[in-house]
C-alpha cells in the first residue's frame, strides 16, 4: 500500500512516522444546523483528502483480503444501515460524498471500515489504550492513545459542528469523512473509543460504530443516555465507547462494550479509575473473545492498572507518563512499526488526546505520548 499524496494546506504531506505539526493538522468547523449543507461544506474543503482515505481503506480492505466485488456492496448496506438509524446522518453523510465528489457507498465504506474487517476475521495485535479517573475532586482526568496504521496518519482531522437547537456543539477528532471517532460536547459529555474483537463479530454490516459514536455526541448528555443510544443500534462489529461526563459537581464514566453479542456497561472501580485496551472486561462478552494470540492488550491494560496512580495527578504531563511504555517494557502502548513487517501489521500511535469535558475541549497531541511536549498540543 502506497499513500495517497495529499497536500495539506501549508506544504506537503509529512512522510511516515512524522506526526503533522499542530499548524497543519487539518480542521473544519461550522455553525450550519442543516446537516446537508454542513456536510456538502466539509465535502468541499476536505474532498482530497476524503478521496485519499477512500482509495487507502480499498487498498486496507484488499490487502487483509476483503474481496474488491463485495465492497460496493458492503458500502451500500452500511449507507442504508445509517438511513434506517440516524436519517439526519444519512443525510449529511450524502452531503458529504457530493461535496468530495465520491458515491455515496463509497464514503459509507469508510465510515464501516470497522464492519468490513470484521467480516474477514481481520484482528488487529494492537490498538488504543485508555484511562480514567473519576475519583479525584472536579472533572475526571481522561487520556488515551490512537493507534493505527501507520500510512492512515494524513487522514487525521479535527472537527466542530453544532447539529441544531438545542443540540450541543460537538467537538471530534476522526478520519477524513468519517463521521466520529472520539469527541466532546459542550453537554459535559466526552468520548474516547477502543475497537474489540468477538466472535460474533462480521455478519453482514450493522450500523457502524463510528456512526455510533457520533450520535452520542450529539444526543447524549448522561452516560444512562449514551448507553441507550448504543443498544438502540444493531452492529455487526465490537467497541467500547468509553464515555466520560461532568456536571460541574459531579463527574461519571463508563465503559459501554458494543458487539453483536449484546451491550455490557463497566464502571470505574472503588478509587474512581476505568481502564480499556482491547479486550472485552465484561465477563459474560469475554466468553466469545476473539483477540489473535499474542496480543499486547492484556499486557497493555497490567501496565496502565500498574501505574494508574499517575492518572490522579493534577499534571496533565503525568497522564502522559501513564501510556510512556514501549515495547522494551513488555507493554507496547506507545506503538511504533517494526521492521520487517507488511503494511497491515505496522502500528503507529498517531494521537495522544484527553478531554477536558468541564470546559468541552480536546486536547490532543498528534503523535506518541513519547514525544508529547508542552509545546506540542493542539486544543480544540
Amino acid at each position: 500500500m502506497t499513500r495517497a499524496a495529499v497536500p495539506p494546506a501549508g506544504g506537503p504531506p509529512p512522510g511516515p512516522g512524522h506526526p503533522t505539526s499542530a499548524a497543519t493538522l487539518p480542521t473544519f468547523h461550522s455553525d450550519d444546523p442543516d446537516p446537508a449543507r454542513r456536510g456538502r461544506a466539509f465535502g468541499r474543503t476536505h474532498g482530497h483528502r476524503i478521496r485519499a482515505a477512500a482509495v487507502a481503506y480499498r487498498e486496507l480492505f484488499t490487502a487483509v483480503r476483503v474481496a474488491p466485488h463485495d465492497l460496493r456492496p458492503h458500502g451500500e448496506r452500511a449507507s442504508e444501515e445509517i438511513a434506517r438509524w440516524a436519517p439526519e446522518l444519512h443525510a449529511e453523510l450524502a452531503a458529504t460524498a457530493e461535496g468530495a465528489g465520491l458515491p455515496l457507498w463509497e464514503l459509507a465504506m469508510l465510515n464501516a471500515r470497522t464492519e468490513i474487517l470484521a467480516t474477514v476475521g481481520a484482528t488487529a495485535e494492537g490498538e488504543c489504550s485508555t484511562a480514567v479517573h473519576t475519583g479525584g475532586p472536579g472533572a475526571p482526568h481522561t487520556i488515551q492513545t490512537w493507534d493505527w496504521h501507520d500510512e492512515m496518519a494524513f487522514a487525521r482531522t479535527l472537527t466542530q459542528h453544532r447539529p441544531g437547537a438545542p443540540g450541543p456543539t460537538v467537538r471530534t477528532f476522526t478520519e477524513a469523512g468519517a463521521l466520529a471517532k472520539i469527541g466532546v460536547n459542550d453537554a459535559g459529555l466526552g468520548l474516547h473509543f477502543n475497537i474489540l474483537s468477538h466472535r460474533e463479530d462480521g455478519d453482514g454490516i450493522g450500523v457502524p460504530v463510528h456512526v455510533v459514536a457520533r450520535r452520542i455526541l450529539e444526543r447524549a448528555t448522561t452516560v444512562a443516555e449514551a448507553v441507550d443510544i448504543a443498544r438502540s443500534a444493531r452492529v455487526t462489529a465490537s467497541t467500547v465507547l468509553t464515555v466520560v461526563t461532568y456536571d460541574g459537581r459531579h463527574a461519571d464514566a463508563a465503559s459501554i462494550e458494543v458487539c453483536p453479542a449484546g451491550v455490557a456497561v463497566v464502571r470505574p472501580d472503588a478509587d474512581g479509575y476505568l481502564l480499556h485496551t482491547n479486550h472485552f472486561l465484561d465477563p459474560a462478552l469475554a466468553l466469545g473473545e476473539n483477540t489473535p494470540p499474542g496480543a499486547s492488550t492484556h499486557a497493555r491494560y497490567a501496565h496502565l492498572h500498574a501505574h494508574r496512580t499517575l492518572l490522579a495527578d493534577p499534571d496533565p504531563q503525568r497522564w502522559v507518563d501513564l501510556l510512556t511504555a514501549h515495547d522494551s517494557d513488555g507493554a507496547p502502548v506507545c506503538c511504533h512499526p517494526q521492521d520487517g513487517l507488511p503494511f497491515q501489521l505496522q502500528w503507529r500511535t498517531l494521537l495522544t488526546v484527553s478531554i477536558d469535558v468541564a470546559s468541552a475541549r480536546l486536547r490532543l497531541h498528534p503523535g506518541g505520548p513519547c514525544t508529547a511536549k508542552p509545546d506540542t498540543w493542539i486544543h480544540l
